[in-house]
This record gives C-alpha cells, structure tokens and sequence, in this order.
C-alpha cells in the first residue's frame, strides 16, 4: 500500500465530477483529505479546460488521503462505488466524456487486487445489472486541480450545478453510510 510521509495511505478514484467525491470522502471518518485533480493523461499539468474538452486524456480524479487503521481501502472502494454509476462509459448523468469515466487507478499491487476482487463481488451478487465498466490502472502523474476546485461544494453551495447535483448526491450517501461519517459532517 502507497503511503504519504506521515504513513496515510493514498488511494486515486474517478467517477465523474470530482466535487462530489472530493465532498462525500473529505466527510468519512479516517479520511484526512480527498483532493480533486487530473490522472490518467498524456499532457503535463493539465488545466481543467484542458481536461474538460477532452484533449489532454485525463480523468477528474479525487486522491484520498486516509488512516488504514480508521478505514479500510475496501471501504473507501465500497463507499467510490455506491457515489456513482460505474456502468457508464465515459459519462455520469448529464456529464460525458472520458474525463468523466469510472476508474481505479491502484497503487500498488495489493489495491490491484483489492479493486478486482471488488469488482468481481459485485458483478457476482448482480449489484450493477448492466454490468461494470470501471477501469483498474496502475496510478500515474497526479496533477491536483486549480485551487478554486478544491472543497468546491463547501465554498459555493448555491451554485446551481452544486445545487442540483453535488448536493443531493452527497446528502443520499450521507445518510446510506451515516456510521462511517466524521462528527462533524
């Protein structure tokens, strides 16, 4: 397992927009920050304009930083899969595009196999029914978004995207996964 200078564990996930990840993780109790950036692409420090027109190949990622003694990878993995539809190919909701695909990107062999083995779990139990499309990729260059991208949702709650999306999605995995949320959150 990858792990920070202070021996967090880091683990990378795209599942389209990351404002809502990056709120929905930075909320789980052992998760010290979720960042939104870029991974996954061919260019240097990719901007989100760049990304969002789909020319640099980078997906919206959120880099979790987390306690493995607080919380597992396999949660983290459960909670990155109840946040969004990993059935879709380069889209989420109104959101399309492959920077807006499902994806794991593993650092090290042990999250490899722990993502493939969830995987696997869930298509065996029938959870998704059109069956998942989540990519698993060994971890690149991960770029961290423009400043203005970071807790995003907390800071412009009324924006109407937030509003409409970010908000709702965030409060329906609040109360699914309310015994693994923060005091505060």
């Amino acid at each position: 397992m990858t792990t920070s200078a202070n021996d967090d564990a880091i683990a990378t996930l795209a599942g389209g927009c990351f404002w809502c990840l990056e709120t929905a993780f930075n909320r789980l109790r052992g998760v010290h920050d979720a960042i939104s950036g870029y991974m996954g692409g061919e260019s240097e420090r990719p901007s989100y304009e760049q990304v969002c027109g789909g020319r640099s190949g980078h997906a919206e990622v959120v880099q979790v930083r987390f306690d493995p003694d607080e919380i597992s990878y396999r949660d983290l993995l459960e909670c990155f899969f109840d946040l969004h539809d990993p059935t879709t190919l380069n889209r989420q909701g109104n959101d399309v595009g492959s920077q807006y695909r499902s994806a794991i990107f593993w650092h090290s062999p042990e999250q490899r196999a722990e993502a493939e083995a969830v995987i696997a779990e869930l298509t065996a139990r029938g959870v998704f029914p059109s069956g998942i499309v989540t990519q698993v990729v060994e971890a690149a260059t991960f770029w961290p978004a423009e400043a203005y991208h970071q807790r995003y949702f907390e800071q412009n709650p009324g924006q109407p995207y937030c509003r409409a999306v970010v908000g709702p999605k965030v409060a329906k995995f609040s109360l699914r996964h309310a015994e693994r949320l923060k005091q505060s959150a």
